[in-house]
């Protein structure tokens, strides 16, 4: 375990490790900590344990022994109600299916006796076949990048930090858009690590991958409109997908390149691909998020 400057608290990374970590309350029964914080607990948290939970209830070795281990390959989740920082958070896994390539889980996160989340996890085992990938966009490197933090401070015109308390680090590729009051085309791209070291646990890595998924998503379709999340503009994940193409590991820089076709009705639509530095697409991503301009006070 690392700890901060100070040496006196785990450093965020370690943090999130031990959100991550549930307590088995019965065989298909967790309990989750939303540790500190104030406001409308962060949803990448809430789908990140729920990823935790269903991997629980996988048997790696299979009852069947001659099955193959299975991984996730994808999560599709929703946002029912905002979850908060000042209740744990209960989650309720159905067996749905356990087959010889494909298992199937439902998990639901409950918190103050009402569903907050619920997330079906498809899980399958690695098997031959077809491949085809479209190249990684050309970008440069994180190093000499600014923090996302540090640039969403500057745009919302408030103080800029001088420590990071968010265990995945967002290097921005493109700092203009924070500046630029018009809107612009609604794409992002952004390398993301997280800040410190994972242990070693396929589970926890793709856990925290979905961590980290549900950051920056609703702000690139937000360019569009030229206002200012959070400022201008409040917005919440309705729903949230993802595939993984590959084995999951999360101990160096992803690039997280995204973008925003459509927005109507209050409601934004973001895709995000995730990409090795190698250039192999890691993961896919899918977002629909609320999306409502704040009301000026009367004065």
């Amino acid at each position: 375990m690392t700890t901060d400057s100070i040496g006196t608290r785990p450093s965020p990374i370690d943090e999130l490790v031990q959100l991550l970590a549930l307590e088995t309350l019965d065989r298909d029964l967790f309990l989750g900590d939303p540790g500190p914080g104030k406001g409308r607990l962060f949803g990448g948290l809430v789908a990140a344990q729920s990823v935790m939970a269903a991997f629980a209830t996988i048997d790696e070795n299979g009852e069947d022994s001659d099955r193959p281990a299975s991984l996730l390959h994808s999560i599709h989740a929703y946002f029912l109600r905002p979850g908060r920082y000042d209740q744990p958070i209960r989650f309720v896994v159905d067996r749905i299916r356990d087959g010889r390539t494909f298992t199937t889980r439902r998990v639901v996160a409950h918190q103050g006796g009402e569903a907050i989340f619920n997330m079906a996890a498809s899980f399958a085992a690695p098997e031959d076949g077809i491949t085809h990938q479209r190249p990684m966009p050309e970008v440069d490197p994180p190093g000499g990048l600014e923090e996302w933090t540090t640039l969403r401070a500057r745009r919302m015109g408030i103080q800029e930090p001088t420590t990071f308390d968010n265990p995945i680090e967002i290097r921005v590729l493109d700092a203009r858009s924070f500046v630029n009051d018009r809107p612009q085309d609604p794409v992002r791209k952004m390398w993301i690590r997280p800040r410190g070291v994972l242990p070693d646990d396929p589970a926890l890595h793709t856990a925290a991958l979905v961590y980290a998924s549900d950051r920056t998503l609703i702000s690139t379709a937000v360019v569009a409109t030229g206002l200012v999340m959070g400022k201008d503009v409040m917005g919440a994940s309705l729903d949230h997908a993802v595939w993984f193409h590959h084995p999951i590991r999360f101990d160096d820089w992803l690039l997280y390149s995204s973008v925003s076709p459509i927005s109507h009705a209050a409601r934004g639509l973001i895709f995000g691909s995730l990409y090795e530095q190698d250039g192999t697409q890691l993961a896919s991503v899918a977002q629909e998020a609320l999306i409502r301009v704040r009301r000026k006070k009367e004065k």
